[in-house]
This record gives structure tokens, C-alpha cells and sequence, in this order.
């Protein structure tokens, strides 16, 4: 009876001498397999990133021939704003100097006729600086927007790739509109993301912590810089941290650096823009600084049990709205500020909050894309399998978000609770898996209300569903939910499925992908070309247009003639000025249109066929008929009103 016993006992403690060994062992294994497979993971991002750019480059080249038609026609191209913007790179190229180049954009007088303006204070032009200052040391081409897609896409695996590329009519619009705003800042906003998502990682060296800080800046600053509207989409992302942070699903001390480091990108941005009082008026400043104010008064907010802390809650939700709302108000009223009071017209009139007859409010009201997101979008995103994908992923995220989010609240996921339950929770909600949860809902949101805004939800769409398809916590969550969790099954799963998926899109979708690469088009437009060329041979060139936005845009890139106005439209002068010139479409009498063409000093006026006899609206949202509404001239219009 003795013998069996020692042995045994002998046995067990091998196990347990064993055990460790093949631990320590287990770990260089593993760090070694952590280390290529970053590295392998890496070298295929980069290269199937530039293979993107290649592909987009070759689309717009076989869509327009652009390397080979002439280049009034290449510059007539970059429709709407996307030539204004053009136009200053052209202008800092043809400068005798880079210092004049300069002086011309800060002291511009041919882009509002009989008025000097800041184009650096006005608009997000330092990527054309840059670039322009680059051409003339380098000899590069303009086509490096189109590679500056690969830096989104190296943040992006290889599965993401494939649904970024198929879905790219609504991921992307920069295969069509090159030098627009929003493509330029988009990649640093999606490494930025994933900047904050590697931050928000526990037990993160603090030596890491403060490079990753360091790189989020950096991003945060590029992507302010380089769009006017980044303010907005920074409250969104604000919002997303508010949230996460009264529901404690992150740290709250890293949610503080992230209030400061989103006020001080856009701070240095507004000093670059010689003080654009635009900026200092955003919500996202007194937000941000609300927040903070807010927390400094409230203490203890995270303290009690479920009813105490939602009412805690509730009051520093309302406290933090308000005092938003009455420091923003008083920003406003010292800088008196109206640059974006559109933008607030336009929204209070869509969501129904009384209708108007402001002619920039009904304008954005009637184009489609600040409509709702048309439901064809949700089939295109189902036949490429993404839709479904983020679905899948998207609910049981969604899911156990809100069973942490009230454990959290009710302090149920103390260290006495049950060890069981809280792993089953927090599997799926690392910090930065909640911040993307949120991110990507919010987007959702926008995008549905809004379809211009739909590229911001549809690309990190692709990045969600993606990481549901690749990743342990959400299979894991899924298996234990099921009691069929093992380690073995959650790794076949996930290197499995994603293969499968692969196949599948590429075996569905590669001859189509074919077909695009050899269809073969030409830029065709010979009115405005004939127009341009006549404008050129015929008029002076201090000769002022003037016209829709939208034409002298391209007037002024192709022609260097002077504007009475253009499609920058975050400008209240500006808006009224354009009103005033579309009176040439309104009932208005002949004296009273001449009065204001000389009052901005015109010499020409281009009138457009399109705009005349539209019919690409509706009646009531054709130009002439808002113009009509805003002046008066009719008693009852599309939008209802008397």
C-alpha cells in the first residue's frame, strides 16, 4: 500500500516540477511566433496596401485617361471643390518663389473679387503647401493622395483589404474626387484610431504609453489640419470616450489625456490658421472643457450603488450638456461668431425642428447626399458578406457591452463576485474593443442620418468586422456562451473562417474586378473645355466671373480669372455674397441684378443650361425655386411653408 502512494506522489510532483519548465519554455515560443507573426503580418499589410493605391491609381486612369488627355481637361476634372483646392497648388508651383507663393495665399485677392482674404486662415490648404514646396525640390506628381490611401490600409489585415476593395464605391470616394478634404484626412484619422485602440491596452508600459500618446497627437494634429469638418467628427469621437468613461469601461486617467490631446491638436491647428475663430468656436473645445470642469466639480462619481450612481449620472449628463451649450454660447458672442451657423440651421430643419426658409439650410436639405442613407447601400454591403460579418459580430458586442456597463454601475464585478462570470464579460470588452464598439455605433448613427457621412461608418465597418472574424475574445465570448469553449476550437475557428470567407469573395468577385481593370473610358466634356479655352483667349486676366460655385472652381484652376464666389462654404460673407450672385436665377428684376454683379465688380456672368432648365430635382428644390422661397416670391414650396 506504501509503494503505490510514493510513487504516485513522485509522479505528481514531476507534473509539478515539469510544469513550470515547459512554461518558461512555452514563452520564448511564444514571443518568438508574437515576433514573426507581426513581422510576416506586416511586410503583406505594406505591400497590399500599396497594391490598393495601384489599383485605385489604375481606375481613375482607365476611367479618364487622365495621364493623356489635355490638361485643361485634367484640371476640369477636379469638379467642385476639389479644383479650388487644386488651384492653389497650381498657384504655389507657377510662383517665382516659394516666399511669394506664400504671400499670394495669405494676401489672395482673386478668389472674392473686390476683397483680400487668408487662404491659410480660410481653408485647409498645408497639404498643397507642402506638396507644391515638395514639387519644386522633388519631382514628384499630385498622385501621392492617391498613395497616402495606403497608410489607412496598413493599420488593416488582409481580409479587411478585400472588403475595403470590394465595397469600395461606399468606403471611399477618393477614385473621383482626388484633392478633397476628406481624403486627405481620413487615413490619419484611421491611424490615429488605432493609435487610441493600442493605448487604451492594459498593462501597457508606461514608456509605450507615452509614445503611443506622442503618435495619437501627431494624428490628432494631421487630420485637423487637413479637413475643415474635423472638428465634428472629433465631438463624435469625444462622445464615444464621454461614454465609455461614466459606464467605466476605460481608464479614466486615459480618457483625460485623449480630452487634452483632441483641444491641443486643434488649438495648434487654429495658430497655424492665424486664429480661425472658426475653431475656437467648436463644440468639440466646450466639450472637452466641460467634461473636465465638470469632473473637477462632481467628485465621486463612481462611487455607490446602481440608483445612486445613475443619478450621479444623469446630473453630470445634464450638467456637462449645459455647461457645453452656455460655454460655446459665450465663445460665440465675444468672437461673434457665425461661421457655422448653417450647419446648425441645416440640421435643426432636418430633424424637424421647424422648417425655414434659409436658402443655405434648404440648399444642403435638398441635395442627396445630406439625405438619409438609401437602403440599396445596406444590399450592396450584404453581397460582399461585410454587412452580415459586422452583424454578427456587432450584437454580441453590443450585448455584453451593456451586461459589463451595469455591472459596472451596479459594482457587481468586485473581486468577491464570481470569478466565472466576470471573465465570460470582459473577454469581449478590453478597453479598446469597447472604444470601437461605441466608435463604430455612433458612426452607424451619423451615417444612417446623414449619407455623405456614410465613408466614416462603411471603412471602419470593414475594420470591426474583420477583427470579429480573426479574433479570440469574440469566438471565445461565443463559445463560452454555447459551452463549447476550448482553446483548440477558438484557434481553428479563427484562422479557419477568415480563410473560407476569402476564398469565397475572391472566387465571387475576381472576374469582376477583371472587368473594372480592363474597361478602358476618356474624359469627355467638350462645352467646358471650349468654355475655358475661350475664357483664356479672350478676356483679361483681372477680369471677374461670375456663377455658380461649382463652375468657378474649375474658372479659377484653369484660368487663374478672379471669382465673386466659390464652393468654400464656411464663411457667412461668403453665403450671402452667393446668395446674392444666384439672384441671376431668381424673379428678379434686370436693374436689380446688375446692381449686385457691379456691387462685387463682375465683368462676366456665366449662365448654365443645367441650372435653368433643371430637372434633376424635384420642384422646390430646384435653385431657382429656393431662391424663390428665401426671397419671398412664392407663397407655398416644396418644404411646406407659407
Amino acid at each position: 500500500m506504501t509503494a503505490p502512494r510514493q510513487r504516485k506522489g513522485v509522479r505528481l510532483a514531476d507534473a509539478a516540477d515539469e510544469q513550470p519548465a515547459q512554461q518558461e519554455d512555452a514563452k520564448p515560443r511564444g514571443k518568438l511566433w508574437n515576433i514573426l507573426s507581426l513581422t510576416v503580418g506586416g511586410i503583406v499589410a505594406v505591400c497590399l496596401g500599396l497594391l490598393t493605391s495601384v489599383y485605385i491609381a489604375t481606375l481613375h486612369e482607365n476611367d479618364l485617361w487622365f495621364s493623356n488627355i489635355k490638361e485643361v481637361e485634367r484640371e476640369i476634372s477636379f469638379r467642385t471643390e476639389c479644383g479650388l483646392y487644386y488651384s492653389y497648388y497650381k498657384q504655389m508651383i507657377q510662383a517665382a518663389s516659394i516666399q511669394q507663393g506664400l504671400h499670394g495665399l495669405v494676401y489672395d485677392n482673386k478668389t472674392e473679387s473686390v476683397r483680400t482674404i487668408n487662404i491659410l486662415e480660410r481653408m485647409n490648404v498645408y497639404q498643397e503647401v507642402f506638396l507644391s514646396i515638395l514639387y519644386r525640390i522633388l519631382p514628384i506628381q499630385v498622385g501621392i493622395c492617391l498613395w497616402l490611401q495606403t497608410v489607412s490600409i496598413w493599420i488593416l489585415c488582409i481580409i479587411l483589404i478585400k472588403l475595403f476593395l470590394l465595397n469600395r464605391v461606399d468606403t471611399t470616394r477618393v477614385e473621383f474626387t482626388i484633392p478633397l478634404r476628406e481624403n486627405w484626412a481620413l487615413p490619419f484619422f484611421a491611424v490615429q484610431i488605432a493609435a487610441i485602440t493600442y493605448l487604451l491596452r492594459t498593462h501597457l508600459q508606461p514608456a509605450h504609453e507615452k509614445w503611443t500618446l506622442l503618435a495619437v497627437f501627431i494624428a490628432t494634429f494631421f487630420f485637423s489640419l487637413t479637413w475643415q469638418f474635423n472638428q465634428f467628427m472629433m465631438l463624435i469621437q469625444a462622445l464615444v470616450l464621454f461614454i465609455l468613461d461614466c459606464f467605466d469601461l476605460l481608464p479614466t486617467a486615459k480618457v483625460t489625456w485623449l480630452y487634452i490631446i483632441q483641444v491641443s491638436g486643434l488649438l495648434l491647428v487654429c495658430v497655424l490658421q492665424f486664429f480661425n475663430s472658426m475653431i475656437l468656436g467648436s463644440l468639440l473645445i466646450s466639450f472637452n472643457a466641460s467634461v473636465l470642469i465638470a469632473r473637477t466639480i462632481q467628485k465621486n462619481l463612481k462611487k455607490g450603488g446602481l440608483f445612486s450612481r445613475l443619478g450621479k449620472l444623469l446630473l453630470h449628463v445634464l450638467f456637462v450638456s449645459c455647461l457645453t451649450l452656455l460655454i460655446n454660447k459665450l465663445i460665440k458672442k465675444i468672437l461673434n461668431l457665425e461661421s457655422d451657423e448653417h450647419i446648425f440651421k441645416f440640421l435643426k430643419a432636418k430633424f424637424g425642428f421647424g422648417a425655414t426658409r434659409d436658402f443655405d439650410a434648404n440648399l444642403y436639405l435638398c441635395e442627396e447626399a445630406f439625405g438619409l442613407l438609401p437602403l440599396n447601400t445596406f444590399s450592396r454591403l450584404s453581397d460582399t458578406l461585410l454587412f452580415y460579418v459586422y452583424i454578427f459580430v456587432l450584437f454580441p458586442m453590443t450585448v455584453t457591452a451593456a451586461i459589463v456597463a451595469f455591472q459596472n454601475l451596479s459594482g457587481s464585478t468586485k473581486a468577491e463576485k464570481s470569478v466565472g462570470t466576470k471573465e465570460d464579460c470582459t473577454i469581449a470588452l478590453k478597453p479598446g474593443t469597447a472604444y470601437n464598439l461605441i466608435h463604430t455605433v455612433l458612426f452607424g448613427c451619423l451615417a444612417l442620418s446623414t449619407m455623405r457621412m456614410k465613408y466614416l461608418w462603411t471603412s471602419h465597418m470593414c475594420v470591426f468586422a474583420s477583427f470579429g472574424l480573426c479574433s479570440t475574445e469574440v469566438w471565445g465570448l461565443i463559445l463560452k456562451c454555447v459551452r463549447l469553449y476550448t482553446s483548440q476550437r477558438t484557434s481553428v475557428i479563427r484562422y479557419s473562417l477568415p480563410v473560407i470567407t476569402l476564398l469565397y469573395i475572391s472566387y465571387k468577385f475576381w472576374p469582376g474586378i477583371m472587368d473594372e481593370l480592363s474597361e478602358l473610358r476618356e474624359f469627355y466634356d467638350p462645352d467646358t473645355v471650349e468654355l475655358m479655352n475661350w475664357i483664356k483667349s479672350n478676356t483679361p486676366s483681372t477680369a471677374v466671373f461670375a456663377g455658380s460655385m461649382q463652375l468657378l472652381a474649375g474658372v479659377k484652376l484653369c484660368t487663374g480669372r478672379i471669382l465673386t464666389n466659390h464652393p468654400h462654404y464656411e464663411d457667412k460673407n461668403l453665403r450671402e455674397r452667393t446668395k446674392q450672385i444666384y439672384q441671376i436665377y431668381a424673379k428678379r428684376s434686370p436693374e436689380d441684378v446688375y446692381r449686385i454683379l457691379q456691387s462685387f465688380g463682375t465683368d462676366y456672368v456665366i449662365l448654365e443650361d443645367s441650372i435653368c432648365y433643371e430637372r434633376r430635382h424635384s420642384r422646390g428644390c430646384r435653385l431657382r425655386d429656393l431662391l424663390d422661397i428665401a426671397n419671398g416670391h412664392v407663397n407655398h414650396g416644396w418644404f411646406g411653408r407659407e
